[in-house]
């Protein structure tokens, strides 16, 4: 049992209720849809991405005999309701969107269908994994629409927020476009391509910069990617168009540099001529440091010659929308439909759909939020995925995730594809459903 796999990875009030339930008897079936209320300012469109981590906590979840050790002594659950736990697994049906689908605010990228214990108790994973990997695949999508056709890294392993989050990070900006990760777990664990170069230390630790360049040249043969910037840029470009006839001699061949401070784009524009006046055409640059979707918009309008960019801090942390305000509601319980009319916080009650449009072209024309009996004209994008807590397909590969969000991003609108702070997407509620919530809001007063 791995600390993410832990049942006890949860808040505590999913557990106080589920003993509620359990004095209650209260098992009738309950529908929980999770959702944005809102998308961020910065964010025009959202990327869904995590179900592949959550249909696995699904099909495991379960209490370990240590859990439930802990919970009969802690003192906050009766002994009666801590046994009923001994045989807890989700026994549910899960519908969501496929992972990399575009989508928007009030729209359900999961709609779970479980015994009410079931369906609460996982509200706070569910949550954890799909927030953080929907935040990390917008805003690598972001940073693909801005920088197009050139190659992206995920540097950010360092400053992601603990080691899960590292490794989901570098999961999903492959996803939504990513050559590929620093992350070597990613690469293990995920079959992801791998990318990377020396840190400055190495240059440091050696006397001489050049010495230092051929160190790593020969021990990596078949990568040297070499960092420039320790001293002075165009300088290390120079002693690399010195040191290539000696390496070619040796049978290795310069595959690229990297540069990390100071003006990229002077700075890029300088090493490209160095190079190129040396002979070394196909050394390609690698630009990197402090980068996002609005510094890579900077560098593309000068048309900077940097063959491609590894994005860190900024896409691991999402600096500009470091959160979304996804939510788990219950919709229906006992065949009832439930709506929640806090301020500010209402929700649209009832097992719901999404219905897209499609322009002649095959671009998106506008979406329907519907109740799922009541079916809009549009394609339906929930799916079901999970029954009777057991998945209905098999695990899509990333290959197969990454040509869906290609074909999402170029589906987007033209206006929210050139600026994905522009144009709102049109999302209409469809009038069941208000009718419904208003009955509903009628039947409370």
């Amino acid at each position: 049992m791995t600390l993410a796999n832990s049942v006890l990875l949860t808040d505590l009030y999913q557990i106080t209720m589920l003993q509620t339930y359990h004095a209650e008897h209260m098992q009738e079936t309950a529908v929980f849809e999770l959702f944005t209320r809102r998308l961020p300012p910065e964010r025009g469109f959202l990327l869904a991405a995590g179900l592949e981590q959550a249909l696995d906590y699904l099909e495991n979840l379960r209490f370990t005999t240590e859990e439930l050790d802990w919970l009969a002594n802690c003192g906050r659950f009766n002994r009666q309701f801590v046994a009923s736990l001994k045989d807890f697994r989700f026994s549910g049906t899960v519908h969501a969107l496929p992972e990399g689908t575009a989508f928007f605010a009030n729209e359900p990228l999961l709609r779970v269908t479980a015994p009410l214990p079931e369906a609460q108790l996982v509200e706070s994973r569910l949550i954890n994994l799909f927030h953080y990997q929907t935040l990390i695949a917008s805003k690598a999508a972001r940073c693909v629409l801005a920088a197009p056709n050139k190659l992206l890294v995920d540097f950010g392993m360092r400053r992601a927020h603990g080691a899960e989050a590292a490794l989901l990070a570098a999961r999903a900006a492959y996803l939504a476009g990513f050559a590929g990760s620093s992350t070597v777990l990613a690469g293990m664990r995920f079959g992801i391509p791998l990318f990377g170069t020396m840190a400055h230390s190495l240059i440091q630790a050696h006397d001489r910069e050049e010495e230092a360049f051929e160190h790593f040249a020969a021990a990596q043969p078949d990568n040297v990617v070499l960092l420039l910037d320790t001293y002075d840029t165009e300088a290390a470009a120079n002693k690399l168009v010195a040191m290539h006839p000696r390496l070619r001699e040796r049978g290795i061949q310069i595959k690229g540099v990297r540069l990390d401070s100071g003006d990229l784009s002077e700075h890029a524009r300088r090493v490209r001529r160095i190079l190129d006046a040396g002979g070394l055409t196909q050394v390609t640059i690698m630009g990197s440091g402090d980068l996002d979707e609005y510094r890579l918009r900077e560098l593309m309008a000068t048309e900077v010659p940097i063959d491609g960019f590894g994005i860190g801090t900024r896409l691991d942390a999402s600096t500009d929308a470091p959160t979304l305000d996804l939510v788990y509601k219950l919709q229906e319980y006992a065949q009832q439909p439930r709506r929640k009319r806090s301020e500010g916080k209402a929700t649209w009650p009832g097992r719901k759909q999404i219905y897209r449009q499609f322009t002649a072209d095959g671009g998106l024309a506008g979406d329907c939020l519907g109740l799922e009996n009541t079916p809009r004209p549009g394609e339906p994008l929930l799916v079901k995925v999970m029954e009777n807590g057991h998945r209905l397909a098999a695990t899509e590969s990333l290959a197969t995730l990454r040509d869906r969000v290609r074909a999402q991003l170029a589906a987007l609108p033209s206006a929210l594809r050139a600026d994905p702070n522009g144009t709102p997407y049109s999302v209409e509620i469809a009038p069941e459903l208000r009718e419904l919530a208003a009955r509903l809001d009628r039947e409370l007063s």
